[in-house]
C-alpha cells in the first residue's frame, strides 16, 4: 500500500513538473532553431545559447539596446520581445540545454 501511495506521489510529482514548461517561450525559442539550433546547441558557425539564463538574459538586452553592434540580426530579433518575454525565452533555453 505504501508503495502504491509513493508511487502516485512520485508520478504526479513528474505530471506537475512537465506542467511547469513555459510553452509560450518555447514557441518564441522555436524561431532562434533556425540559426542556434533545436535547444540553442549549434553545430554550425552560428554561437551556441548559454546554459545561463541571466547571462542569456543579458546578452539578448544588450543586442535589443544596441550595445552589441557586430550582431547581424539579433538586434532585429530582439526588439519584438519585452524585456519580460526575452527574460523568459532566456531561462526556456538554459532549462532546455540543461536537458540534454
Amino acid at each position: 500500500m505504501k508503495t502504491l501511495i509513493l508511487a502516485s506521489a512520485l508520478l504526479a510529482a513528474t505530471a506537475a513538473g512537465a506542467q511547469t514548461v513555459d510553452r509560450q517561450a518555447r514557441a518564441w525559442a522555436a524561431t532562434c532553431a533556425a540559426c542556434h539550433g533545436t535547444g540553442g546547441q549549434s553545430q554550425g558557425g552560428i554561437p551556441p545559447i548559454g546554459r545561463d539564463a541571466q547571462l542569456v538574459y543579458r546578452a539578448l538586452l544588450e543586442f535589443k539596446n544596441n550595445q552589441r553592434p557586430a550582431a547581424t540580426v539579433m538586434h532585429q530579433h530582439t526588439k519584438g520581445y519585452t524585456d519580460d518575454e526575452l527574460k523568459r525565452i532566456a531561462a526556456y533555453f538554459a532549462t532546455a540545454s540543461n536537458n540534454k
